[in-house]
């Protein structure tokens, strides 16, 4: 039995790299990352026109009605290459209305999201930590309070908002008592803000409940994804900084230990490859399976992320924590990825549950 990606994702996963090395080489990500937004509207839009905004969206919709692990396999090329923009809240704005809306509101907004051309995020956040269905307070209809760590919500034509009880509703962009203010966050390449609603209005998706559930799901197989790419990215970094720096008169890859500190840091990661994968197809295949394999992949691999940057700064002589350094960029989305929908002990805890342990 082969349990390799098929031929078409590899190659989709090719065509992205190659779209993403000419078009966000490393000036261009430096410069995106030191702008005031974080967003670059030509790098958005190319992506849209390669299919990448509506990949998991139903055919009937203008998406490519393919899975969340091709999905997956996308955002692993997305955090290889530190990629800038609002690619995780889009997605997961995508498939809330694609399997919790009523049909007006799929024609209304799949279309649109599926070429790019609206632009959706979510807010899930509260204060205190509160990521998760059952911990969301805001009551639906008119909206009255807050939600933190929201992706991109400045670039947002429409926010896909949790509410209590677990369900869904959307905001359209010039809706009443919005506010959004910017977060000047460690990670860049993916701005937050803060959005208050006062009395705002919104509506609720007829399936939000559902929905949620397994948009909480996908977006930690999608962090774990990126952080496996980014983790992968900053292991090359490392041997190739070994192979070219010298010290002593000898490049500093003959030094024992840093020979023993590359390669357990390639040992930590590789082996997670089938861990996201597994996830990724269990949300399709396997639903018994989906919502703790969801939660392991998100904790063990953001965790991987978090200790390979720090042994790549090591690795680095400490320049890696510069800003001068492009380690430093993946350096910060290894916090994102730990943190964004919650730390790996709470995940763990939820595996542990689920488990019966």
């Amino acid at each position: 039995m082969n349990f390799d990606l098929s031929e078409e994702q590899e190659m989709l996963q090719e065509t992205v790299r190659n779209f993403l090395e000419n078009e966000c080489p490393a000036t261009t990500l430096r410069e995106i990352f030191d702008g005031d937004t974080g967003f670059s509207e030509s790098l958005w839009k190319g992506m849209a026109e390669m299919g990448l905004a509506g990949l998991h969206l139903p055919e009937e919709h203008g998406g490519a009605g393919l899975e969340i692990l091709d999905l997956a396999i996308v955002s692993e090329v997305l955090g290889y290459m530190g990629t800038p923009g609002p690619f995780v809240g889009h997605a997961l704005a995508g498939l809330a209305i694609a399997t919790g809306g009523s049909d007006a509101q799929k024609k209304k907004w799949l279309a649109a999201l599926a070429t790019g051309d609206a632009i959706g995020t979510v807010a899930l956040a509260e204060e205190g930590g509160a990521w998760l269905p059952d911990q969301w307070s805001l009551e639906g209809g008119s909206l009255t309070g807050s939600k933190n760590h929201v992706l991109f919500a400045e670039q947002a034509d429409v926010i896909v908002v949790g509410v209590a009880g677990g369900g869904l509703a959307l905001v359209e962009k010039d809706a009443s008592g919005i506010e959004i203010k910017d977060i000047d966050s460690a990670d860049r390449t993916r701005r937050l803000c803060q959005v208050s609603f006062a009395d705002t209005p919104s509506e609720a998706l007829p399936e939000g409940e559902a929905a949620g559930t397994q948009l909480r799901d996908v977006a930690l197989v999608l962090l774990a994804a990126d952080a496996f790419g980014g983790a992968s990215r900053l292991i090359e970094m490392s041997v190739e900084y070994a192979k070219t720096r010298e010290q002593f008169g000898v490049t500093i890859g003959h030094f024992q230990a840093l020979k023993h500190q590359l390669a357990n840091m390639a040992v930590e990661v590789e082996p997670a490859r089938g861990l996201y994968w597994y996830a990724a197809h269990a949300m399709d295949h396997v639903h018994d399976e989906s919502e703790r394999t969801a939660a392991v992949a998100k904790a063990h691999i953001t965790d991987r992320y978090m200790q390979v940057a720090r042994d790549a700064v090591e690795a680095h002589g400490g320049i890696g924590f510069t800003w001068e350094c492009d380690v430093q960029i993946w350096f910060k989305r290894a916090m994102f990825d730990r943190a964004w929908m919650g730390t790996p002990a709470l995940h763990r805890e939820r595996a542990a549950v689920m488990a019966g342990w």
